[in-house]
């Protein structure tokens, strides 16, 4: 078998969108042709599916233990293990999906949240509020992967959040509201990677205002 068509693991695929990045900062792709580079990026499942997306930028490299990793004859167990998700088994089914390619995602009102949300987003503005959700559970996990976004997640005032699992990459991660256990009707779990972007975590206006004058 030739080492084009052997598979790809997550690992590789988020180096590779990562060369893509350089080369967006380094002026060889626009904003339009990251996006669609990340896709095939995302769907890929082989090292030819992979390669076809950094064929054309002069100077961007695969690090050498992607290079090397997948060498025909190698044996399975040297293979890097893929990656298995951030949401434990729950018994509650897949994470839905919030998806968005260069676009305004917004979720708000009385919209209905499942236990767990995937983001997947790419130079997007994103806005998740909660403060009239329908909730059916009291914590609620995001998992974020994220290129290029700003997201903003509005939560009531009782709400707690914790963003300790974002991993952020030449990125702002920032929360506004309180931390710790849950004790109100929502304690919100956010984690995953975000890359150039930005997580802001935060009361609305008015609910912040409020607590400003009351001395909170």
């Amino acid at each position: 078998m030739e080492s084009k068509d052997l598979r790809v693991s997550d690992a590789e695929r988020e180096h590779v969108g990562e060369l893509l990045q350089r080369a967006v900062g380094q002026g060889m792709l626009s904003l339009g042709e990251f996006t669609e580079r990340m896709d095939t990026v995302l769907a890929a499942k082989t090292r030819g599916d992979l390669n076809q997306v950094l064929v054309d930028l002069p100077g961007i490299q695969i690090r050498p233990e992607f290079q090397d990793q997948y060498l025909p004859g190698m044996p399975q167990q040297h293979y890097p293990a893929p990656t298995t998700g951030a949401f434990p088994a729950t018994g509650q089914g897949a994470p839905a999906l919030i998806k968005g390619r260069v676009s305004s995602v917004e979720r708000k009102g009385p919209w209905h949240v499942p236990p767990a949300i995937a983001l997947d987003t790419v130079a997007s503005s994103v806005t998740l509020d909660f403060t009239e959700a329908v909730m059916q559970t009291q914590v609620v996990r995001i998992d974020v992967n994220d290129y290029l976004s700003s997201i903003t997640i509005l939560l009531p005032a009782e709400a707690t959040a914790d963003v300790n699992g974002v991993e952020n990459v030449a990125s702002s991660v920032s929360s506004k509201v309180r931390g710790g256990p849950p004790y109100g009707p929502l304690h919100l779990i956010v984690t995953g990677k975000v890359r150039c972007g930005s997580v802001n975590v935060t009361h609305p206006l008015s609910t912040r205002m409020r607590k400003f004058f009351n001395g909170n």
